[in-house]
């Protein structure tokens, strides 16, 4: 059996047992989180979420990239969030490579140029890239002037966030 033919069968005994239908659709605590894909990131454990109550958008780094962006937006406007977190983590492979390099072993692989993803926003220094994502939702002129966003880095050895300074 597949990983994915297991994961269907847990769905099953999920929607069995499925006790959330009458959830709102915005969130009820008006949070939204951008956060790394890491699997070993649970993010509503670590920010003591219930369903329900934040919205959680994960990609490979936790990038305020368009998708990223574009969510947050829909988020605040149409959903109703006041506030975001973003969260990267220590041990985080977009520490391990070059954007340039990784392009170029990507073609050299492939012997063909994507137009998409134009980039993979790696990284070297993890507060600084904190910071960045941070003034760049802030500075963004569709998300509203005021809204609370804040940067963390979490420790995947202890459990703990640590806030980066603006």
């Amino acid at each position: 059996m597949s990983v994915i033919d297991e994961t269907l069968t847990a769905n099953q005994e999920y929607a069995r047992k499925f006790a959330h239908a009458s959830l709102p659709m915005p969130p009820g605590r008006k949070l939204a989180v951008v956060a790394c894909m890491d699997a070993r990131l649970d993010i509503p454990q670590i920010l003591g979420l219930k369903i329900g109550e934040a919205h959680i958008i994960r990609n490979a780094g936790g990038i305020a990239d368009e998708s990223a962006l574009r969510s947050l937006i829909i988020s605040q406007d149409l959903l109703g969030t006041e506030e975001f977190i973003f969260i990267h983590h220590v041990d985080c492979g977009m520490l391990t490579f070059k954007e340039d390099k990784y392009i170029s072993k990507l073609r050299k692989q492939t012997g063909v140029s994507a137009v998409a993803p134009a980039r993979f926003y790696a990284f070297d220094n993890l507060e600084e890239d904190v910071r960045e994502q941070v003034q760049k939702t802030k500075a963004h002129p569709w998300i509203r002037k005021g809204t609370t966003v804040r940067g963390f880095v979490y420790d995947v050895k202890t459990g703990k966030l640590k806030e980066v300074a603006a």
